[in-house]
């Protein structure tokens, strides 16, 4: 077991896939895709309530693209939302971060996967996909990374996904408690930028500054789909 791999399953993650097989596969990623309701947040429901984030997760998703920009020649990867309701808070973290887009209220979460697919003439093989739950399951099955956010109420739930290979890792922390900063620290460590991009934050550089410019550039596009 590597240094990066001890990192992990010691706060109890669980790796479905060797560290080197997720490596090997996160070489071709070209878009990182979010569910957000329970990876972003518990996943609570009720009249009026707004399923928001952390600045833990926020900052994650800040360090992935600047990490994957370092590590690609200045290429920024596309990252997205699909999430099955429309959630205003979604939409502000894309607009804040820009990132590139939010497909919301889209109950088949495979419509949206297809279209993001036209619109960026992708592959499979090219998306990684952050999830929680039994929606999301079908995009699991269609992409070529998958992240399983843990729930520890659902262990049938987790065993199913883990027998059925539809993820290759299973986070540590659960939504809400900073579970998408345990997936985008994963992936910067085993891109093997993660020390650089946080040195490039920390000293605000001459290239964080160019990464930064080039990320605010990004128009979110927002795709609602009425229920």
């Amino acid at each position: 077991m590597t240094k990066i791999s001890q990192y992990f399953t010691s706060m109890g993650g669980i790796f479905l896939q060797k560290e080197e097989e997720i490596a090997r596969k996160l070489k071709g990623i070209k878009m990182f895709l979010f569910d957000w309701d329970g990876v972003f947040n518990m996943g609570d429901k009720g009249a009026g309530y707004i399923n928001g984030f952390t600045e833990a997760d926020s900052m994650g998703l800040n360090l992935l693209r600047l990490g994957y920009w370092l590590g690609h020649e200045g290429e920024l990867p596309q990252v997205g939302i699909i999430t099955g309701l429309n959630n205003d808070s979604a939409k502000y973290l894309a607009e804040r971060e820009r990132l590139n887009f939010v497909y919301m209220g889209f109950k088949n979460k495979v419509e949206a996967l297809e279209s993001i697919m036209k619109k960026h003439e992708l592959q499979h093989h090219e998306i990684a996909w952050v999830f929680d739950d039994v929606l999301d399951l079908s995009v699991a099955r269609r992409t070529g990374l998958r992240f399983m956010v843990r729930r520890d109420s659902s262990p049938m739930f987790g065993e199913f996904v883990a027998d059925s290979g539809l993820a290759d890792y299973i986070t540590g922390r659960e939504g809400g408690y900073h579970a998408v900063r345990e997936v985008t620290e994963l992936i910067l460590a085993l891109y093997g930028t993660y020390f650089d991009a946080v040195k490039e934050r920390m000293e605000y550089t001459g290239r964080y500054q160019g990464y930064r410019k080039m990320r605010n550039e990004i128009i979110p596009q927002l795709f609602k789909k009425d229920s």
